[in-house]
């Protein structure tokens, strides 16, 4: 059996799309569990939609995600060029269409604008043009003075119009398509460009590639490939066609979803092996119960045919609890310098801001969750003296204000205003008066942070916040309890 070979063939018109990436990996995860190998080709025959620096994010995307390619335009397998339109300088797509044309699967198509428009038909609520084959009766003189006219033209391939087409899939096994609803599709346009499924066939095979992963949309098209094939007298690779991703609402996911791209993903906090993790389960389901992933784990796990079939959903909720996984398990100096931009964000003050990124990374899922968590370092919110009332603690306001009067005078005579030593006083304090050790800590955390939530508790909120800010809000607290 011949080695694995898969590619990845991009087109370069802007940020990488959730299903691009999927795409991606899959055909990464296909070729190196079986010890194969995974190429990068650089489809920009539409020139139209081509944008500046777009190359450089397939880069960027493919080397932050670990998808290192084997071949590709930075590097030669020996069967490059690996970007399309410098294949198409070489007339190598022209020469393949002229060779099909000579063997009368293809022919040259000089209709113009108007009367393909006149060809418009509606199918099941939907605009279709099925080319009836009109040029295919030219005569070799008339095709001759089209061309030396200059008459532009384009190529299209010569489907059967009779009888059916029957083509395989890994993974929806055999399907059968009547000819009839198979257009004559062009295979050349009339600026000299091959279009994607022409070029795809070609440099797939020229390529060595031995299984195409691309999205279920493509199935459609899969017996003009296989009728491309044939022509060719070429061996079919094995298609996986993946399921379509939707969002929450099922509804296909588009570029306005905010989740659509890898980047958008990487903007919104997100950490990039928890988005390869996320992607790898869209559609694909492991033998075991397990749902966090490495790259290698999913290397040595991945059997495509346990891919499904039904439309994967991209459920928000589950990618932040995966991201809030792989933040708990996070190096601790890692974390601390992805999370200093959020941290500096809402603090000013000068604080030990490893100990406030030790206190938030297992409670958060993204890294914008860190500024709810902690913006109390900065100022006490205004709050409602309600909070005081704890039943569980059984605190209310008035027991609250009594502890905060006698701590008051324990916190300024301290000395050593660290978290055990705080901890130490303050247990103390609670066992000499009878009282359980959050009766005590409640209304001091609260008066601190304004908050019910909070990433620690009181004596490492004392700790960061130091003696002197403490001691001001303590103060703050007991005035405004004086109020009541």
């Amino acid at each position: 059996m011949s080695t694995v070979k898969t590619r990845f063939a991009p087109s370069p018109t802007g940020r990488m799309h959730v299903g691009n990436l999927r795409t991606a990996l899959y055909a990464y995860l296909i070729a190196k569990h079986e010890d194969g190998s995974f190429m990068l080709r650089i489809e920009d025959t539409d020139q139209e939609r081509f944008m500046e620096g777009a190359l450089e994010i397939i880069y960027r995307t493919l080397e932050k995600t670990g998808l290192v390619h084997d071949e590709g335009p930075d590097k030669d397998g020996g069967v490059g060029p690996y970007v399309q339109s410098e294949r198409q300088e070489q007339g190598l797509y022209t020469k393949y269409a002229k060779q099909l044309i000579e063997q009368g699967d293809a022919y040259y198509c000089f209709c113009d604008k108007e009367r393909l428009e006149s060809l418009k038909t509606e199918v099941a609520g939907k605009e279709i043009t099925i080319y009836d084959k009109h040029c295919l009766h030219l005569s070799k003189e008339e095709i001759e003075a089209n061309l030396a006219a200059g008459k532009p033209y384009v190529i299209r391939i010569n489907m059967p119009a009779e009888g059916v087409t029957t083509f395989h899939d890994e993974l929806y096994g055999d399907i059968t398509v009547n000819n009839n609803e198979l257009d004559d599709m062009i295979l050349i346009k009339s600026d000299g460009y091959p279009t994607y499924n022409f070029a795809n066939v070609i440099d797939d095979h020229l390529m060595g590639i031995t299984h195409v992963v691309r999205g279920n949309e493509y199935l459609s098209s899969a017996p003009k490939y296989n009728r491309l094939y044939e022509a060719f007298g070429w061996e079919v690779p094995a298609y996986v066609h993946c399921p379509l991703i939707t969002n929450e609402e099922h509804q296909k996911l588009s570029k306005r979803s905010g989740h659509s791209s890898y980047e958008d993903l990487l903007d919104q906090g997100f950490l990039s092996e928890a988005i390869v993790n996320f992607v790898a389960l869209l559609g694909w389901s492991p033998a075991s119960d397990n749902e966090i992933f490495s790259l290698e784990e999913l290397v040595k796990e991945f059997d495509y045919h346990r891919i499904s079939k039904s439309p994967a959903v991209f459920d928000m909720v589950k990618l932040r609890w995966m991201n809030g996984e792989y933040l708990k398990k996070m190096d601790e100096d890692a974390f601390y310098e992805m999370a200093l931009p959020y941290m500096k964000e809402v603090i000013t003050r000068d604080l030990d801001f490893h100990k406030i990124a030790a206190m938030v990374k297992t409670r958060i899922e993204i890294f914008p969750d860190i500024k709810d968590q902690i913006d109390f370092f900065e100022a006490v919110p205004e709050y409602d003296s309600s909070m005081y009332t704890h039943k569980k603690m059984k605190t209310n306001e008035e027991s609250s204000l009594k502890v905060l009067t006698e701590v008051q005078p324990l916190l300024e005579a301290q000395e050593d205003f660290s978290n055990d030593a705080l901890f130490e006083v303050l247990s103390a304090y609670a066992k000499e008066n009878g009282y359980k050790v959050g009766y005590v800590m409640w209304p001091i955390r609260t008066a601190l942070s304004g908050k019910q939530m909070t990433p620690a508790g009181a004596t490492e909120i004392l700790e960061v916040l130091g003696k002197e800010e403490s001691l001001v809000r303590v103060q703050a607290a007991i005035e405004k309890l004086h109020e009541i």
